[in-house]
């Protein structure tokens, strides 16, 4: 399965899906997602995979995840990180939840992700208050985007010197792009994108993956 986006022809999508590598643990819950009423909220195997490149490269061992889905993208980083590596997963759908649950099971690292069934703004403020902040090598953030920057702000308190933040959707199917289009949504990403772009705690770089997805490294 190829990965959805606004922004590439389709054969070019399809193409860049036969360069990416899976398990085959990974095809089976991108294909039993692919049937759930919102499975485009899934991420792409290329992104999955540009993800777990991110791992790698900066060592992550300590990870925070806002908005789980079906558990693509926490089982893909499950996977890449070292012996002891943690996940902390937060979302609200236990039903939802419970899909990834049995891959994350299958696929032997579900002892590596710490499911946190509970609003993210509680989650992160309960971290933050019990002195987590700075130990996160990167967090991925794919939630309701009307609390985009308050995620971001926790986010880049829990995280530490040199780790990244990722934003997922930050193009918004060419919306943010669209000045006719002004919804609460579309604004929030609107103005998350302005704002890093100036951020000096940061350095950063919006790259047109999946529904764009925005790159954050903590100064």
């Amino acid at each position: 399965m190829t990965a959805r986006s606004a922004f590439l022809d389709a054969r070019v999508q399809t193409y860049v899906g036969t360069t990416t590598r899976t398990t085959a643990v990974q095809d089976r819950l991108r294909e039993e997602t692919s049937h759930h009423p919102h499975a485009m909220m899934q991420i792409g195997p290329d992104q999955g995979q540009f993800m777990q490149l991110l791992v790698k490269a900066l060592g992550v061992r300590k990870y925070l995840e806002i908005g789980v889905f079906t558990g693509y993208s926490a089982l893909s980083v499950a996977l890449a990180l070292p012996p002891g590596g943690t996940i902390t997963a937060c979302d609200v759908s236990d039903e939802w939840t419970s899909v990834g649950r049995r891959y994350w099971r299958e696929a032997g690292v579900e002892d590596r992700i710490d499911l946190q069934l509970a609003p993210a703004l509680d989650t992160l403020d309960r971290l933050i208050r019990e002195g987590a902040s700075g130990s996160y090598d990167m967090a991925f953030i794919d939630a309701d985007k009307r609390n985009v920057d308050r995620y971001y702000e926790r986010c880049l308190t829990l995280l530490r010197r040199g780790g990244a933040i990722l934003v997922d959707n930050v193009l918004w199917d060419g919306a943010v792009a669209d000045p006719s289009i002004d919804d609460e949504e579309t604004a929030a990403l609107r103005a998350l994108n302005a704002k890093v772009r100036d951020d000096e705690r940061v350095d950063q770089s919006l790259l047109t993956i999946g529904d764009g997805l925005l790159v954050a490294l903590k100064r």
